[in-house]
């Protein structure tokens, strides 16, 4: 018998400008996106809870932030800021977490564990099916999935020996038209190896290109998403 989840996780990714100006522009007061909380979803939620949460001095948790969206006749996903986790994502479009696990094949109980951990243990058919139910960009799928761990191992090892030797492997990883992914990481290989190249030089030059290099490849997976979208531009 699977175990109950009845505590709440900690509230999602919350815009505050987002949730006034949609209430002003609505002409609406905290006291009528209070009523509205309540008369639509039976939360009693007082006009100073929706004032300080507009403040940043406090926060709606997942229940209440979809009763604020149906408040404010907005989709969820516009009261967040960027989305960075899978829980975020699902929010976004405003789905439960059994709506998620039915929809891509998975165990309620396990979708909401594996949610709760922020590590993606589905099938690749799962999470074929979660990118097209949460609508996920190909960095996002990567992110909420995990796939960017093995990601950057590759393009690590792309920039700092041969490219040429990589596309077919980062190719199998990302749906990538090969033109795309040839230009991407042709790119990032220049970009490292001139930085690499600076790092010979002494003194304070080298020192800092060293440091430049060594924060290339801390951030080479989202270096390789900004190429890949020049690439396709």
């Amino acid at each position: 018998m699977h175990p109950s989840y009845t505590a709440e996780p900690r509230n999602p990714s919350f815009d505050p400008n987002a949730a006034r100006r949609l209430r002003e522009a609505l002409g609406m007061t905290h006291a009528h996106v209070s009523y509205g909380i309540h008369a639509a979803y039976g939360l009693q939620v007082p006009p100073a809870t929706v004032a300080a949460w507009e403040l940043g001095e406090a926060f709606p948790s997942e229940t209440e932030l979809m009763a604020l969206a149906g408040a404010l006749w907005c989709s969820p996903g516009d009261l967040l800021g960027a989305p960075s986790t899978l829980r975020e994502h699902r929010v976004a479009q405003g789905l439960a977490p059994i709506d998620v696990a039915m929809r891509i094949g998975m165990d309620p109980h396990d979708y909401e564990r594996m949610e709760q951990s922020g590590t993606w243990t589905g099938n690749d058919s799962q999470a074929t099916k979660l990118a097209e139910v949460l609508r996920l960009p190909l960095p996002s799928f990567f992110q909420v999935t995990g796939r960017d761990k093995q990601l950057a191992g590759l393009l690590n090892s792309a920039v700092e020996t041969r490219w040429q030797a990589y596309v077919k492997k980062i190719g199998k990883l990302v749906p990538l038209p090969r033109p795309r992914l040839e230009a991407a990481l042709k790119s990032l290989h220049s970009d490292y190896q001139a930085r690499m190249a600076a790092t010979l030089s002494r003194g304070a030059v080298g020192d800092n290109a060293a440091a430049g290099a060594r924060e290339f490849l801390e951030h080479i997976v989202d270096h390789f998403w900004e190429r890949v979208e020049r690439a396709g531009g």
